[in-house]
């Protein structure tokens, strides 16, 4: 068959046989210059765009898709000076031997024939899709064909149990009519791959698989594959110019819904502004799970929120960014089995209105006839899901646009406090990765960026329906709506909680100095309520695991107290910034507060850091109320063996001397002396019998109440 090259070099035709290996096609490449660099050399079926490096083409002509008259266009980078043409290689040498030992002449024998083979240099042909670790919701969805059953015997359905037509033929998870009868605004990520894989089914095994996706970018190609130009500033051309931008409503979502584990999640954040009447940021941690109410679905759990460093406003919150103790939060989360999947943030303002202030409603800033997110938001959330990309095995750089979600909570129409959840496109995360766009006095416009010496602002436009019902595509330039950018979330409840972090008493939230501040002091206090009916022989070694019938341990209530306790982000987190605890222990301790397994407790127990951590909340742990009335030193607080201290219940006032009313046994009847009135101590005051205030000696009635003392 004959084969087709077009070059910077010219027009060539090869003569080829289908079942000829890519190789022998590459070999012929570069034998029409001297100037091809092999390691750059790429092969594409369009003069502009989809080039492959041949290093890692592999396969015969046929199996690759490539047939008879085919014209494929070949680019490179010339060498800096032509190579010269190959030596060959020298005639074998006779190797001669002078003689043997017995001195017998050795007949001249031909050295080993040298192999000389042709290779082609593999720089450049790395698969980073191959060592992509992809997250454990998409590993489960890749291995489901994700189709939607249907029932039979309706919609004209007449089959039997064995039988199947196309009334209720399983439909594909991209069904358009399925996403318009049940509201779905955009595909699910897998239905979307799903969506593309339909029309040729590819396979990863494959010595011929493309990934099928690759990140929009919008940034001047440097350096340019032409070579024919010095690079951007100094020189563009059409290869290395980005196209012009059309900006759309993206047709799928990498996270379809937001679900909090429990209501308290949000209460925090809450709390905070009714408290302080400021707003309060926070990052979203948890994990990602599939979600079936929608094809192929995937949900963000949401298990804890991180306040990071932060000073709060009225109207806003200034953060910094990035924030110093990323890491640490990352690693404790991993511990935890988490991760960051978004970020959320209040914006709320109380209604003054007299009915609403009642009522305790709040102004209604985010709806259609404003904004919903700020284009200083938009640029915000697409800047930190740069930050967190998604890594898949479909995409030829082993990672595609991002799960990070946004999460704002703020006032509904009807004046409720309502949770909104949002994505940016991927459009507007190659708008700010190309610095195109910044944020502008409307909140419901972007600004595009002016163009400079050294930033290329390619043409953008929108589309948009105009008075008469006709789409008009109009010029990005100077600004266009935020609502091009935004890709809606839902989000919700589960209907039966299954927390991660259960602690009946939750630990105060980071970061908030002045209002709750974190102290060792408080970590002793809270401890020391936790554990005040625990025995102190409950923290030696295997206190806490009771062997069942079948010899395996089980958790006592004590040990529930305790791993419950530890059950808390918040607390875990300040653990971990307190120096007193190793990596290793910490670790340990974030087991044990979200498994709650006994036998990591009793592994807890055992670790000097456990010991180390029981002698700090001892010597914080807060001093008994002094006791200043007769008698308080007749009975000493139990002590335990760990040093704290628990004193004794006092359930009857102090003893009062003197006539009836006073301590002792108390006559009833009309005999009985003073019969109920104020009765006289040793100094000579009168105790009141209603309101027990001590009055000075003579006086008839109460100083205090007004009563008689008399009774």
């Amino acid at each position: 068959m004959l084969v087709r090259i077009r070059s910077r070099d010219g027009n060539f035709r090869f003569d080829l046989n289908p079942t000829d290996d890519i190789s022998v096609l590459i070999q012929k490449i570069l034998e029409t210059s001297n100037t091809i660099d092999p390691a750059t050399l790429a092969l594409s079926n369009a003069p502009r765009g989809g080039e492959n490096l041949v290093s890692g083409i592999t396969g015969d002509l046929q199996s690759l898709g490539i047939g008879h008259g085919d014209l494929l266009f070949a680019s490179y980078t010339a060498l800096s000076e032509p190579a010269a043409a190959p030596t060959p290689p020298p005639a074998p040498a006779l190797v001669t031997k002078s003689a043997t030992l017995s001195g017998k002449p050795v007949t001249p024998e031909p050295a080993p024939p040298v192999e000389v083979a042709v290779t082609i240099p593999q720089r450049g042909g790395h698969r980073p899709w191959e060592e992509v670790e992809e997250d454990a919701v998409d590993t489960y969805w890749e291995k489901k064909d994700g189709k939607i059953p249907r029932k039979k015997g309706q919609h004209g359905c007449r089959c039997g149990p064995k039988s199947m037509c196309d009334n209720c033929t399983p439909l594909e998870p991209f069904d358009a009519n399925y996403q318009a009868e049940h509201a779905i605004k955009h595909l699910s990520f897998h239905s979307h791959l799903k969506k593309l894989h339909s029309s040729a089914p590819l396979s990863s095994q494959s010595t011929s698989y493309v990934p099928p996706l690759s990140d929009d970018s919008y940034q001047v190609q440097v350096p340019c594959s032409s070579g024919s130009h010095p690079s951007w500033p100094a020189g563009i051309c059409t290869k290395c110019q980005p196209s012009a931008i059309t900006l759309s409503r993206q047709t799928y979502r990498m996270v379809d819904h937001v679900e909090f584990a429990r209501p308290e999640i949000i209460e925090g954040l809450l709390a905070f502004w009714r408290s302080t009447g400021t707003q309060r940021f926070g990052y979203m941690l948890g994990k990602y799970e599939p979600y079936e109410e929608v094809p192929m679905g995937i949900k963000a759990v949401v298990e804890a929120i991180h306040e990071p460093p932060q000073e709060p406003h009225a109207d806003g919150v200034t953060v910094g960014f990035p924030w110093e103790e990323q890491k640490k939060v990352e690693d404790l989360a991993k511990a935890c089995g988490l991760q960051v999947v978004g970020m959320i943030f209040t914006d709320l303002t109380a209604d003054d209105s007299p009915e609403a202030k009642k009522m305790g409603k709040v102004v209604a800033k985010r709806h259609a006839n404003s904004f919903f997110l700020s284009s200083l938001e938009v640029i915000f959330s697409a800047t930190l899901q740069r930050m967190h990309p998604n890594p898949s095995k479909f995409s030829s750089t082993g990672s595609f646009s991002s799960k990070f979600v946004t999460c704002v909570l703020s006032g509904d129409l009807d004046g409720g406090i309502a949770v909104e959840a949002y994505q940016v496109s991927d459009q507007a995360m190659a708008m700010v990765e190309a610095d195109m766009i910044e944020a502008s006095v409307d909140p419901g416009v972007l600004r595009v960026k002016e163009e400079t010496k050294t930033r290329y602002i390619p043409d953008v436009f929108y589309r948009y329906k105009n008075k008469y019902n006709i789409e008009v595509k109009e010029s990005a330039k100077p600004c266009f709506p935020v609502e091009y950018l935004l890709v809606n979330v839902t989000h919700g409840f589960p209907k039966a909680p299954n927390p991660l972090f259960v602690s009946p008493t939750p630990f105060v939230a980071e970061n908030r100095t002045g209002f709750q501040d974190q102290t060792p002091g408080l970590v002793a206090s809270k401890f020391s309520q936790t554990v005040k009916n625990v025995s102190p022989s409950a923290f030696g070694t295997g206190g806490f695991v009771v062997p069942d019938e079948k010899g395996k341990g089980k958790a006592s209530d004590s040990a529930g107290v305790v791993a419950d306790w530890l059950s808390d982000w918040h607390l875990l987190m300040y653990l971990s910034t307190m120096g007193i605890v190793e990596p290793a222990d910490m670790k340990l301790m974030a087991q044990v507060g979200t498994t709650r397994d006994p036998a990591l407790l009793n592994k807890l127990f055992e670790s000097p850091s456990w010991q180390t951590f029981l002698v700090m909340a001892e010597s914080e742990a807060p001093a008994a109320p002094a006791r200043d009335y007769p008698g308080a030193g007749e009975s000493a607080p139990e002590r335990f063996d760990d040093g704290f201290e628990i004193p004794p219940d006092v359930d009857v006032p102090p003893d009062f001397g003197g006539g009836g009313g006073g301590g002792g046994d108390v006559e009833m009847g009309d005999d009985a002396g003073g019969g109920g009135g104020g009765g006289a101590n040793a100094n000579g005051m009168i105790a009141c019998p209603h309101c027990t205030f001590e009055n000075n000696p003579g006086a008839t009635d109460c100083d205090v109440c007004g009563l008689p003392l008399s009774g």
